[in-house]
């Protein structure tokens, strides 16, 4: 009977710590150092890591139409070489998250951060503004810069389920490829690429989170060049 009895309270303790943790995003960690233990792969989690909560209203226009699907892009501004960058995105933003004070908020989050209703199927790329390495340049050359693409990623089973069970968040890790100028890691202009990889609309709340397994100060996120631009030079 007492081992029956400490059988069940032991599952019910499993079941309610993976209840409590259900909402929450595990630490993001790097390709850099990783090592493999007992059939399981440990990696040192990011010493820089920049969080974007934003929210797409149902029906927003995008800001491109591409292969028939619609995008949307967040930009980031890297200030300094990186060796690796890490990126991922979940929609709906967890219950348990919430913008801190260093995190970067779309204009839209906050007004519709407790709409658990609409989310989307993420898929995710990063790119990078050919020839865009000063922040004076941000808007004058990223506007019709020709963008090098790094990597997309459509589903990763490390991050929570979405509300439908399905584990349909996204996330890539890239690797600076220092011989391959398209491919390096540099300082520039750079945009994260979201939108669903099934037919359907892109919308409600995400969270994006951009890893660094070195620190990078100064790195912005904003929904537009020109609101990025002010943030990095002020001007």
């Amino acid at each position: 009977m007492k081992l029956q009895l400490l059988v069940a309270t032991a599952v019910a303790v499993v079941a309610c710590t993976q209840l409590a943790n259900g909402q929450k995003i595990d630490k993001f960690g790097a390709d850099m150092g990783k090592k493999s233990a007992m059939g399981k792969e440990i990696r040192v989690p990011y010493t820089d890591l920049i969080s974007y909560y934003g929210y797409v209203k149902p029906g927003a226009a995008p800001d491109e139409t591409r292969e028939g699907k619609k995008y949307y892009y967040l930009y980031v501004w890297i200030p300094a070489v990186a060796p690796e960058l890490g990126v991922r995105m979940v929609s709906p933003v967890p219950d348990k998250m919430a913008p801190e004070a260093t995190d970067f908020v779309g204009a839209d989050f906050k007004a519709n951060e407790t709409d658990k209703t609409n989310y989307f199927d993420t898929w995710i790329t990063l790119e990078r503004a050919d020839g865009v390495t000063k922040a004076e340049d941000i808007v004058a050359k990223g506007k019709g810069a020709t963008w090098n693409k790094y990597d997309s990623n459509d589903d990763s089973s490390e991050l929570p389920a979405q509300p439908s069970g399905s584990k349909y968040n996204s996330l890539m890790r890239i690797t600076s490829e220092t011989s391959n100028p398209t491919k390096s890691l540099v300082v520039g202009l750079y945009r994260i690429g979201f939108t669903t990889y099934k037919t359907g609309e892109v919308q409600g709340s995400f969270v994006a989170q951009v890893g660094s397994p070195v620190k990078l100060p100064g790195v912005q996120i904003a929904q537009n060049m020109e609101s990025l631009m002010k943030a990095v030079t002020g001007k």
